[in-house]
């Protein structure tokens, strides 16, 4: 189960998430930001509550970095310990700013 929690403040939106964003979900995801981009220059996701990433939440990780490149920016936050390391295996603590 993923829990998408939503807050847009002009061209900034934060995505909080929370629960696992695997094979199941990560569709949900995919949608939700393709209905909220347009118009975004700065997108954040707040990983604190979030508890496991599958490879296909990092496809729609990629995907949003992408379009974001083309738009302005995108920020992964409060990754834990478990999460961060899938992003250093995977490489893609070089491909997204985790802050």
């Amino acid at each position: 189960m993923l829990d998408i929690k939503k807050n847009q403040d002009g061209s900034k939106l934060e995505l909080s998430l929370s629960g696992r964003l695997d094979t199941i979900t990560a569709p949900q995801l995919e949608e939700e930001i393709k209905a909220e981009i347009d118009g975004i220059t700065e997108l954040v996701f707040d990983f604190t509550d979030l508890a496991y990433v599958s490879s296909a939440g990092l496809r729609v990780l990629l995907s949003a970095q992408k379009s974001m490149n083309e738009k302005g920016s995108m920020v992964v936050r409060n990754v834990s310990e478990e999460i961060q390391e899938i992003f250093d295996v995977t490489g893609f603590s070089d491909i997204l700013t985790i802050e």
